[in-house]
């Protein structure tokens, strides 16, 4: 059996505050994870469209061949008995809050979340000393790796775990391969009146979720920005981040007003990303790969339950290849009027908003999209893209060039007819809102228009012969419709920690009307697994 890329899964479920929560989560074998949805909301118009999502359990049984380990009504891992082996391909609940039920623990209080973060260790060895018992896995405790699959407060759990080295040990840590985590406040959980959830708020650890605490039990400097990783490669963790509040219905949608527009009903964008050293340790600081999808923190139109959120997790985990899109701006001009006033002497100010959607060939969902409707949209000034310009100089600055995408892809679903991965880019940059000399700048200007507006198609075929072992092709949607019909030039980048080398290739962009845009889109694929 390919042991490759999958490994055991875990699956940490997320935050339950009151008792009856915490009763209803324990009576579910599966804690959510096997709760799919047959509704899916339109982006726009808010009709419900009938989708039938089975859930992820159930998906990644019947696409992967993954099982549970319950039998005869037994837990496997947990339990003594030897009747069963645990089979490699398996899911595993962490059961974190049946100590807090008033059926299968004391009732009489949930424990901390480091004790929480513990017990995750002392799961990871155990599952690992079930697996290694069983011939047919045919791995060695040293080869054992796991999954680590985690929504809401479940992410801060695995994070407490594989961070805080009081709470783990190194045996436990390294068998984690990845960290998936669906809509986890890494930053905190922020609302309209109070910010960060203060400190004192006890009621149902809620304060789990303030900056203070988090940077105890997480083992990173206290301050505004908790989100540091440690211990774990960055590029090793996925965050999937939701955009929808307005289908978040907890608390009677006061959870969604109270948090505001720009989150998933509970958890605001800005704080649902992680970044650290590159190699876990020291080194530059990178973001994690991260996907953008128009679903809300839980309930029918969810991030779990989504397909959007299934494509990202099971491509992340076992896909082959990692594509990442970055727009380096060359020059973005001012229109005609502002450039005379800018000419003049006047101070000008702009601000630009990036919009960008991957869609994969095959599937009809957006796998990731940034918009600003969905305040989800990129944002940079005309100061952070040309610091220091004048009306003679214009230098761009690299270090703020957008980074659109991470997108993984799976060769083995590779486009029948043409043998190759495909996907889409749609790339959107909007005309800002003008200030000239302090004031609102209204001439010739129309709100919601764009500055380019552009659909690229991409494909990557496997071929051994070729740089990096891919052939790749791009085009434009209105140029050559439905077809990658140019060859890119392709160029060989560093090897990555691994030590496995890459390939990067430019897509060139230009719209000379003012205000216009010259610029490149760099596409940089890596092998991944």
């Amino acid at each position: 059996m390919d042991q490759q890329s999958h490994h055991p899964i875990i699956y940490v479920r997320g935050f339950a505050a009151t008792q009856g929560e915490i009763e209803e989560t324990v009576a579910d074998p599966y804690m959510g994870f096997n709760i799919g949805s047959t509704k899916s909301r339109l982006a726009w118009t808010g009709d419900v469209k009938r989708f039938y999502f089975e859930s992820p359990l159930v998906r990644l049984m019947s696409d992967h061949g993954y099982q549970d380990v319950f039998f005869d009504g037994d837990d496997m891992v947990a339990s003594n008995r030897t009747d069963r082996p645990v089979p490699y391909r398996c899911v595993i609940i962490y059961r974190y809050y049946d100590e807090a039920s008033q059926d299968f623990g004391d009732g009489r209080g949930t424990p901390p979340i480091t004790k929480f973060a513990s017990g995750l260790g002392a799961l990871i060895l155990r599952l690992r000393d079930k697996i290694c018992a069983n011939p047919a896995n045919a791995v060695t405790p040293e080869a054992f790796r796991v999954h680590l699959v985690a929504h809401s407060m479940g992410g801060l759990v695995c994070r407490a775990f594989l961070q805080n080295p009081a709470l783990s040990t190194p045996d436990a840590r390294g068998a984690v391969d990845k960290l998936f985590t669906y809509a986890t406040p890494h930053n905190g959980i922020d609302m309209r009146i109070v910010r960060n959830v203060p400190g004192w708020l006890s009621f149902g650890d809620v304060n789990n979720f303030n900056r203070d605490k988090m940077a105890e039990y997480l083992a990173v400097p206290p301050g505004p920005d908790v989100s540091l990783l440690r211990n774990i490669r960055p590029d090793r963790v996925f965050n999937l981040v939701g955009t929808n509040p307005r289908d978040y219905a907890a608390a009677a949608g006061l959870s969604a007003w109270a948090v505001g527009d720009a989150s998933d009903g509970l958890v605001r964008i800005e704080n649902a990303t992680t970044h650290g050293p590159r190699d876990g340790l020291a080194g530059d600081d990178v973001t994690s790969p991260r996907a953008f999808v128009n679903r809300s923190h839980s309930g029918p139109y969810g991030i779990v339950n989504s397909e959007e959120g299934y494509q990202n997790l099971t491509r992340f985990l076992f896909g082959n290849l990692r594509v990442d899109g970055i727009l380096d701006i060359d020059d973005i001009t001012f229109p005609a009027a502002v450039q005379k006033e800018f000419d003049a002497g006047k101070k000008v100010g702009a601000s630009y908003q990036f919009e960008v959607a991957v869609a994969i060939r095959g599937y009809q969902w957006q796998i990731t999209r940034r918009e600003v409707r969905e305040n989800s949209a990129i944002f940079r000034t005309y100061a952070d893209l040309f610091p220091g310009a004048d009306k003679t100089n214009r230098p761009p600055d690299r270090k703020s060039s957008p980074h659109l995408f991470s997108v993984f892809l799976d060769s083995s679903k590779s486009v029948v007819e043409s043998n190759s991965v495909s996907f889409a880019i749609d790339l959107k940059v909007l005309v800002p809102d003008y200030e000239v000399a302090g004031l609102f700048f209204s001439t010739n200007h129309y709100e919601g228009g764009y500055i380019i507006r552009t659909q690229i198609l991409i494909e990557a075929f496997q071929d051994p012969n070729a740089k990096g072992g891919w052939k790749v092709r791009y085009g434009f949607q209105d140029k050559t419709p439905g077809k990658a019909a140019k060859a890119a030039s392709t160029r060989a980048l560093d090897p990555d920690l691994d030590g496995t080398p890459g390939l990067a290739f430019d897509i060139p962009l230009e719209q000379p009307a003012r205000p216009g845009f010259t610029g490149t889109l760099r596409i940089e694929a890596r092998p991944w697994n």
